[in-house]
């Protein structure tokens, strides 16, 4: 697994492209839920861009951290997503990791919270993140806030 993180600007069409057609595809079709994908935050100078990449080249998971102060307070952690014919195989706490690592050495003392997706909290838990939030609908879809806790 090759881990790119770039910003917006690093991105060339290619890879903006399969980003985008991964995200729409999972969360707008697969999930079922018309919202507004493009949302501007991919665009912030400060947003950050994680891409996992196989030995090919093809994007297999991807997460959107974004600076303190741009969806929370705190810096963030979203559009986690697995490609489907890469799931089961880990990758997702994988990417997670690596996630929170970039947001730990891009603004170690902000913080990270995330928006999850209810049927997710488990997985959230095992990487330090708990609930700080009760659960409430996004989109249709059970979600709660949770915050990261530091070893």
């Amino acid at each position: 697994m090759q881990w790119q993180n770039l910003t917006f600007n690093q991105l060339n069409a290619n890879t903006l492209y399969d980003i985008l057609k991964l995200r729409v595809d999972v969360f707008v079709v697969e999930q079922a839920c018309a919202y507004p994908e493009l949302d501007d935050k991919d665009r912030h100078p400060q947003t950050q861009h994680l891409i996992g990449l196989s030995p090919a080249g093809e994007l297999l998971s991807y997460a959107r951290i974004l600076p303190p102060g741009l969806s929370y307070p705190e810096a963030s952690i979203g559009r986690v997503v697995v490609s489907p014919s890469a799931r089961g195989k880990g990758l997702a706490m994988l990417l997670m990791q690596h996630a929170i690592e970039a947001v730990l050495t891009t603004w170690p003392d902000a913080g990270i919270q995330i928006g999850a997706q209810d049927y997710l909290k488990a997985f959230y838990q095992t990487l330090g993140f708990k609930a700080c939030s009760q659960m409430y609908l996004e989109d249709g879809i059970p979600h709660l806030d949770m915050r990261y806790q530091s070893a």
